[in-house]
């Protein structure tokens, strides 16, 4: 089954321009745990200019832990800064002449919103209420998350993730303790092929902020290029030269 090769991006000062090339999925931070209107403009351009769909990445309004933190924050709190972020995210993308694609949640919030059915709900009715249009919903294999968005009629993409390790139960190891990220390209890439070739999943995740995210992004996208295993669909293209850095 072809997946998707989504990364996150717009989270960090100059970012490598490659990792837009080499996403078929852009996750753009809007400003929750990171970026700003400029930040997200200029990930807008890049994705645009190469063809890369784009993903809202709202998260906790928590830049001080980079969302990786979980806030005991009231739903209507959380609801309210979701349709912030990715409203705000949506009008540039539209200005600038693209559309956005779809949605995946940060860090934290990502793993809240899949063990909470009402943190799910609330994130999912900000999503709704910020785009009525309907957004693809990026997000793990199981959990509330999953059964709401289906529920709504939303199109879900089950992830894994190329450069996170695993628990034997299939969860993924917690940030910290040891084994919690992959390092090296080729045990990326390796991991890139097990998942996709499991059949259980839609899209893989890079993470954009890690040190070596191009060398990992280039051996992931070249081990699903060589066996037929990337999805490359609806690309949005605007034939501008790219951004300066």
């Amino acid at each position: 089954m072809p997946v998707d090769l989504n990364i996150d991006l717009g989270e960090l000062p100059g970012e490598p321009q490659e990792l837009y090339a080499l996403a078929t999925v852009v996750n753009l931070a809007c400003g929750g745990h990171a970026g700003d209107v400029a930040s997200m403009k200029h990930g807008v351009e890049l994705a645009l200019y190469h063809g890369s769909r784009i993903a809202a990445h709202p998260s906790y309004p928590d830049k001080d832990h980079f969302g990786r933190a979980r806030m005991a924050i009231p739903l209507d709190m959380l609801y309210e800064s979701v349709v912030e972020q990715v409203t705000t995210l949506t009008k540039i993308t539209k200005d600038l002449g693209g559309t956005l694609w779809g949605a995946k949640l940060h860090g934290a919030l990502y793993h809240a919103a899949a063990d909470d059915p009402q943190i799910a709900a609330a994130v999912l009715d900000s999503i709704v209420a910020s785009h009525p249009d309907g957004l693809v919903i990026v997000g793990p294999p199981w959990g509330p998350l999953e059964s709401a968005s289906r529920a709504r009629q939303l199109r879900y993409m089950r992830e894994g993730f190329a450069d996170r390790g695993y628990e034997a139960n299939g969860r993924l190891v917690p940030r910290g303790t040891p084994g919690d990220i992959l390092a090296d390209p080729q045990a990326c890439a390796d991991q890139a092929l097990r998942l996709a070739r499991s059949g259980q999943l839609e899209t893989l995740c890079v993470h954009g902020d890690t040190p070596s995210a191009v060398a990992i992004a280039r051996a992931v996208r070249s081990a699903l290029d060589e066996n037929a295993l990337l999805r490359v669909e609806d690309p949005d293209p605007t034939g501008k030269k790219p951004p300066a850095s």
